[in-house]
């Protein structure tokens, strides 16, 4: 548009609204005040939360001089960014900045408290190289969101520790007093396999109290709450009240933040918590452990997918710190850092192994058929029967169910078809006696099913969950007390010592005061069943923690599963030996190419959004790429995923890792679909 075709536009207005658009175009816009730089280190260096790849770095801002001693590394602030305000993390204050256009000021410091620690900012660095995510991601797991009233409020410092460490309960372990004097001076890094009778938390808790009364930090993950709650009991016990604090995601806004706050204000050096806990900005680590690293819980189930017992080890390997990984089963990444020497083993001998715990199997051999002609098909043969009957006499008796609910799958009853639901094909189950039949997805009753393949109308159920094995041993033993322990809906703490049936679902096994008379393990088959690399690994991890709640043979426990005798699961069982299973696994996994011997990833997405992607990632030397399989979606209306996988060696993980990372950021930068990528993950199916 012409000046003169500004006039004549300017022309058509009424007269008061053409005076005021002359005033406005003769008056030239004001000039910004220009903002007065600190005279000291007048860049800061903020990272900047976007959750876009292409942007995941730092950016430098002008920190005005009213700014100077709040906007300290560490502190959060707000920044304009692609024209709208947003949160970040100051990460480091520099004299001179490389961009050669002006830098916007910070617009202000939302808080002067150092929340992001050199270590921790460094460690979400890694993080997320490790994961091919964005530090954005990371940061939201390690620094919890403000709470400005707590933060307001003082830290009280830790008494001092009067607690001495005592060595007995520890010198039947061979290597167990000298990792418990390493911690006083040294950073030893000790695999230990805890045996039954022992409790894991007093280990755990002498473990902190050596490396505490040296003066150092000691930080400790858990898989849940339940244990989170024994720890916590046990190192009170030890080092009295005040001296630890509990980080943990559900604890709420206020009490997390108090927590988080006495920790990186160096005010508690103690730290327990669940899988958020192993980024706490811990001061002087000393000592990172890990109990029962094998469980998914400690997987972040959140972008980008790191496992707590990787953050503890980066952490351990970056600060020189020592490291422990204690459970009563193996993982095979555990047994891997046995194999290349950066940790040893602490284990029992045999024959205190043979005096705490005896495992029977029923069910399978030729003495069970011989006696019971119906015990290879039924899911209580007549030694489990009698057990049960004989050990509720004595005390609490333990029997894990390995699914949540009734009957978790039918089929049907004449030719074994599987039923399924006829708007979206999912599994159909019953969640009581009198129920009809509903879909496990989209809950869509089916009452009148029938058969597609033989016109049937009568269901059996293949698989029986923890409601429905808990009313088949109740009308089994009339007059016995049954109770139900189940993840995700209500799961019991602590049983007392009186006679009970406790039947729990794998992982939600109460403690008993002074251990289970007996423990049954049903259904091993499934467990062992399950389309998962890890299928034999998780299943012996979960019969072991519910066995080593028994009592010991001389006190009368006794152990029995159910299931086929030749499964190396099970014969590890028997003879309980997880380290024995975890070295044939490693050596499966080695001639297989799979983790931990190489490192693998997963990318999913839509089948196009691949085609596009995969020719211009660049993998390092000696890459695999397997697929596409197509992703079960549970919803019909979703649209169609694929999944590929990448392997490559070991040595090569930290080149996918930034191959994978670089994708991501070209995508983001061009604006095509975020792809989902996972290192490691824990479930390749």
């Amino acid at each position: 548009m012409t000046e003169t075709d500004g006039e004549d536009q300017l022309a058509l207005l009424p007269p008061p609204a053409r005076v005021r658009a002359v005033a406005r175009k003769a008056t030239p816009p004001k000039a910004k005040k220009p903002v007065e730089p600190a005279e000291v280190d007048p860049v800061a260096r903020v990272l900047v939360d976007v959750p876009l790849a292409h942007l995941d770095r730092p950016f430098d801002y002008t920190v005005p001089a009213t700014m100077a001693d709040d906007a300290q590394p560490g502190v959060r602030v707000k920044v304009r960014f692609a024209g709208q305000d947003v949160d970040g993390f100051v990460i480091e204050r520099a004299a001179t900045t490389e961009h050669t256009g002006r830098l916007q000021p910070l617009r202000r410091v939302v808080s002067p408290e150092p929340v992001l620690t050199p270590d921790v900012a460094a460690l979400t660095a890694a993080v997320a190289g490790r994961y091919a995510g964005t530090r954005s991601d990371v940061l939201r797991l390690a620094v919890p969101p403000r709470h400005a009233t707590v933060e307001k409020q003082p830290s009280q410092p830790a008494p001092p520790i009067e607690a001495s460490v005592d060595l007995d309960l520890v010198k039947h372990y061979p290597g167990g007093v000298e990792v418990l004097d390493g911690l006083a001076d040294g950073a030893p890094r000790a695999v230990w396999t805890v045996v039954p009778g022992d409790d894991w938390a007093a280990i755990l808790a002498e473990s902190v109290v050596a490396t505490a009364l040296a003066g150092r930090g000691a930080l400790v993950c858990v898989p849940d709450h339940r244990d989170l709650d024994r720890l916590d009991a046990a190192l009170t016990a030890r080092l009295g009240e005040g001296r630890h604090v509990v980080l943990q995601a559900d604890a709420g806004p206020a009490k997390r933040y108090r927590a988080f706050l006495a920790i990186s204000r160096g005010a508690v050096r103690v730290v327990i918590g669940t899988r958020a806990a192993a980024f706490a900005p811990v001061r002087d680590l000393g000592l990172v452990a890990i109990w029962d690293d094998g469980d998914d819980l400690h997987d972040e189930p959140r972008a980008p997918y790191p496992h707590a017992r990787e953050v503890l080890l980066m952490r351990a390997q970056e600060t020189g710190c020592a490291a422990v990984l204690a459970a009563h089963a193996r993982s095979v990444e555990a047994e891997y850092l046995l194999r290349t020497g950066w940790a040893t083993e602490v284990v029992a001998p045999r024959e205190l192994v043979r005096e705490r715990i005896s495992v029977g199997l029923t069910g399978d051999s030729e003495r069970d058929l011989a006696r019971d002609a119906a015990a290879r098909s039924a899911r209580l043969p007549s030694e489990a029967h009698q057990l049960l009957r004989d050990a509720v006499q004595h005390g609490p008796v333990l029997v894990q169910a390995p699914r949540v609910g009734y009957a978790t799958r039918l089929a049907c009853d004449h030719c074994r078809t599987p039923a399924l639901c006829s708007v979206c094909h999912g599994p159909l189950r019953l969640r009581g006696p009198s129920r009809p039949p509903e879909c496990a997805w989209c809950a869509t009753q089916a009452p009148g099913w029938t058969c597609p393949e033989c016109g049937g109308r009568g269901l059996r159920a293949p698989v029986l969950g923890d409601a429905r094995t808990a009313e088949e041993i109740g009308r089994a033993l009339p007059g016995v007390l049954v109770r139900q322990s189940s993840s995700g809906e209500r799961v019991i703490a602590e049983v007392d010592d009186q006679p009970a049936i406790v039947v729990a679902t794998a992982g939600a096994e109460p403690v008993a005061r002074g251990g289970y008379a007996a423990v049954l393990l049903l259904d091993t088959w499934l467990l062992l069943g399950r389309a998962d690399l890890r299928a034999t690994e998780e299943a012996l991890r979960r019969w072991s923690n519910a066995a080593a709640l028994v009592r010991s043979p001389a006190a009368g426990g006794a152990v029995l599963a159910v299931g086929e005798s030749a499964h190396p699961g099970l014969q590890a069982l028997i003879r309980w030996d997880p380290a024995g299973l975890a070295r044939r696994e490693i050596d499966e996994r080695v001639s297989a190419h799979l983790p931990p011997a190489s490192r693998v990833a997963t990318v999913t997405g839509e089948p196009d959004d691949l085609e596009g992607a995969l020719p211009t990632l660049e993998l390092p030397a000696g890459a695999e790429v397997l697929g596409p399989v197509a992703v079960e979606t549970r919803d019909a209306r979703d649209e169609e995923q694929v999944r590929y996988v990448v392997r490559v060696p070991r040595a090569s993980g930290p080149a996918l890792s930034a191959a994978l990372q670089q994708l991501q950021a070209q995508r983001s930068a061009r604006k095509l679909p975020h792809l989902r990528v996972e290192v490691d993950p824990a479930e390749l199916g």
